[in-house]
């Protein structure tokens, strides 16, 4: 082929300009996940060669292995408590941003905030000191007369829920998608709404929510494979042990741990296969129980 049949090639561009994308996925995605998946099958000490053991590694995983189950104890009910409590202030603050004032703007981003820089080390740390034996909490109790030295962080009964209570902080992108779906909404429909006695409760239930539940159900998926993948503040409040008694050991903390402090690569390849398909499952079963209660207002039904 010429240079200048090259030229007048119209899918060369395409190819050039999807070449670093398609050659990212396939270096950095598609290969470690192909590799990934041949060491789960192996055992894999990171200074040695893989050894091929078959299902060794799923089995001793529900079989012998106690801190297994611990950790998905843990990260189910992070998961469950954290994602239905995020969505919800997310909504709720989404409907008091949603109105014609002026600052509304600077309101919006304040709110938003949070989701910037709730995720990192700094604020990990900065909640370590809001809920430590003196910190914050403590010091907000001591002025209405309960005195306490409890570590919030550091009790087992409250551990994981301070890390539960910084997911719900972090709520500022859901908020933004349910504004973007609450303006979508014809205000007509609540005048009409109005104009037939209902009131403030009965819209919300029979006209915010079933038009929203679109957007409802993106948040929940996506916010729900986001509190799978947590690891950033239980690595940094419980310094990377997942304590108290375990009891912030979420399955990814305990990934890091069998891979990076103990080495087993091929032991944590099987856990985050594990991991990958717990997450398709669930994210399958929330995409077949849509049909019994999210609304396509184009369609009138699924």
């Amino acid at each position: 082929m010429t240079w200048q049949k090259l030229k007048d090639n119209d899918h060369l561009v395409g190819y050039i300009f999807t070449a670093p994308f398609i050659l990212g996925f396939l270096i950095f995605t598609l290969y470690p996940m192909i590799s990934s998946l041949y060491y789960s099958f192996t055992d894999y000490m990171l200074m040695d060669s893989p050894r091929w053991v078959g299902l060794d590694n799923y089995v001793t995983m529900f079989t012998a292995d106690d801190k297994i189950i611990k950790s998905l104890q843990v990260t189910f009910t992070y998961v469950f408590a954290s994602v239905p409590l995020r969505l919800c202030f997310a909504l709720l603050v989404a409907m008091l941003l949603n109105k014609a004032i002026g600052g509304i703007g600077l309101y919006r981003s304040a709110y938003y905030l949070p989701s910037l820089i709730g995720g990192s080390v700094a604020v990990s740390i900065m909640w370590t000191q809001i809920f430590g034996d003196r910190g914050l909490i403590n010091s907000a109790l001591a002025l209405i007369g309960i005195e306490t030295t409890t570590s919030w962080i550091g009790y087992p009964g409250t551990a994981l829920w301070t890390l539960i209570a910084l997911s719900v902080w972090q709520f500022g992108s859901s908020m933004l998608i349910f504004l973007a779906g609450l303006k979508n909404i014809p205000a007509s429909y609540y005048e009409a709404a109005s104009v037939d006695g209902a009131g403030k409760v009965y819209s919300f239930f029979k006209i915010t929510l079933p038009l929203l539940s679109p957007i409802i159900l993106f948040n929940l998926i996506m916010q729900t494979i986001s509190a799978f993948m947590t690891f950033t503040p239980a690595y940094i409040i419980s310094r990377g042990e997942g304590g108290p008694l375990d009891n912030t050991l979420l399955y990814s903390l305990y990934l890091y741990r069998r891979a990076f402090q103990f080495f087993e690569m091929g032991y944590a390849s099987a856990m985050a296969w594990v991991m990958l398909i717990l997450i398709g499952l669930i994210t399958l079963l929330i995409f077949q129980t849509s049909k019994y209660w999210v609304h396509y207002e184009a369609k009138g039904d699924k």
